[in-house]
């Protein structure tokens, strides 16, 4: 692929998991891609060992997303790195504290979800527009935001409630940017996973696992995997869907399927 011509896209909380999927995918499709965790560590580079091994341009940009003020910098690296963005992938996420009752949820938990899950994803997609809409777009890039909340962005997990209210205002997010950027012709797109085998739902996995078996829980009788997120999310960040924006994309196996 021409350099000129080449898509590049910042995925945040992409040292693993869902993130990293969507890295690999994307890096497949031709995408240069710059991975974001915390901390420049070993998982970090290990990811970009992994993205750069698929003939792409890789550059690492750690950073906590939650600090608002990290973010113009973040995206200079990336761009200094890649050149211009076309693409941007909301990835990271945090769980609660401690499962429990919601009366007993701390202001700490409640905050730390609204920080990461809610408040970053909002302000980095308003840093990332206002860059691109500053620049000419007229070079055949397809431009998108592509943001991750949850199938808890709709169904409560009483043991999660802080985390559903974060994810709940991300759904927000998404619908906020599409209506913002439809008339800039960048596309704007919320993926909801429900079960996906991550080091976030380890714990739970056998649970959820069993509850599937059990109760069909989900309509395709398995665990999702990382691998079908990233999937879904290439498919959206290089215009698969033409004449499309707003939509949300529940990666879900069905779970939510209204049933009697």
């Amino acid at each position: 692929m021409s350099a000129s011509l080449r898509q590049a896209a910042f995925i945040t909380g992409s040292s693993r998991g869902i993130g990293l999927a969507a890295a690999v995918e994307l890096a497949r499709h031709g995408f240069a891609i710059a991975l974001n965790g915390p901390v420049d560590d070993e998982e970090l580079r290990d990811a970009e060992e992994r993205v750069r091994a698929l003939d792409v341009p890789v550059t690492r940009v750690a950073g906590d997303i939650a600090d608002i003020g990290a973010h113009e910098a973040m995206l200079d690296l990336a761009e200094k790195a890649l050149g211009p963005l076309s693409t941007l992938i909301n990835n990271a996420g945090v769980s609660v504290l401690n499962r429990g009752d919601p009366l007993d949820v701390s202001e700490e938990s409640y905050d730390r979800c609204q920080a990461v899950n809610a408040k970053a994803q909002f302000f980095l997609c308003q840093k990332w527009a206002r860059r691109v809409l500053a620049r000419d777009r007229n070079d055949g890039r397809f431009y998108s935001i592509v943001n991750v909340s949850s199938s808890n962005a709709d169904a409560v997990a009483e043991p999660r409630a802080e985390y559903c209210v974060s994810k709940a205002g991300s759904a927000m997010v998404s619908k906020v940017f599409a209506v913002r950027l439809g008339r800039e012709n960048i596309a704007v797109y919320d993926i909801r996973p429900g079960l996906i085998e991550t080091a976030m739902t380890q714990s739970v996995t056998s649970l959820y696992q069993r509850r599937i078996d059990e109760e069909g829980l989900t309509l395709m009788r398995r665990l999702g995997r990382p691998e079908d997120v990233g999937a879904v999310m290439a498919t959206l960040a290089t215009g698969r869907l033409p004449y499309t924006t707003g939509q949300v994309i529940a990666v879900d196996a069905g779970m939510l399927v209204p049933r009697f």
